[in-house]
């Protein structure tokens, strides 16, 4: 009887013990949700996308042996982790010489050359970070690159410059120890 009851309790309070497990209680997601704003002349601009952290790959992340080299669209970078990174605009821009109309597009980054990345600029959007068609390119504009002065653990994209007096200034993004720039313009 005691042996019943014993077994009886195990199979009750088993789900209890293994609840740690659930994804419930796997704390803050590996790639948490961002977005960064600027308002020109009362339009929005904002970049949504998902921030990856270093964790401790620095120096693994980028080149042809690089964790980033691993994803199936490389070296077309999706900049950013899970779905793709996109780019709402409620005024017509210039970004990098490129005529960027208003909408809503898709943001990724040609990595073949570490010293001189590309931004594309996609007019799919919706999709999965990992997807890319090149048929569907509004265009590529080259970027700045620099090494960062300390390793940047969390990506991000910053709009510096870009304010209700300001209609022009960079959209930038950072990650280890790179940080890529290109002008942006408000028509």
């Amino acid at each position: 009887m005691k042996r019943m009851l014993a077994s009886l309790a195990l199979l009750v309070f088993a789900p209890l013990l293994t609840a740690q497990d659930h994804p419930m209680h796997a704390g803050p997601p590996a790639s948490p949700a961002a977005t960064v704003t600027a308002t020109v002349a009362g339009k929005t601009i904002s970049i949504s996308y998902s921030s990856p952290r270093v964790k401790g790959r620095a120096g693994k992340l980028f080149g042809k042996d690089g964790r980033i080299a691993q994803d199936p669209q490389y070296p077309i970078w999706r900049a950013g982790a899970n779905a793709a990174t996109t780019l709402h605009t409620d005024a017509d821009l210039v970004i990098g010489g490129l005529a960027v109309p208003k909408g809503n597009y898709t943001l990724f980054v040609d990595i073949s050359d570490p010293a001189h990345w590309v931004l594309v600029i996609s007019k799919q959007t919706g999709e999965w970070g990992l997807s890319f068609d090149k048929a569907e390119e509004l265009g590529r504009v080259k970027m700045e690159t620099s090494a960062t002065p300390a390793l940047v653990e969390e990506l991000v994209y910053k709009l510096p410059g870009l304010s209700e007096r300001k209609s022009s200034g960079k959209l930038v993004l950072a990650w280890e120890n790179v940080s890529a720039a290109v002008t942006v313009r408000v028509q």
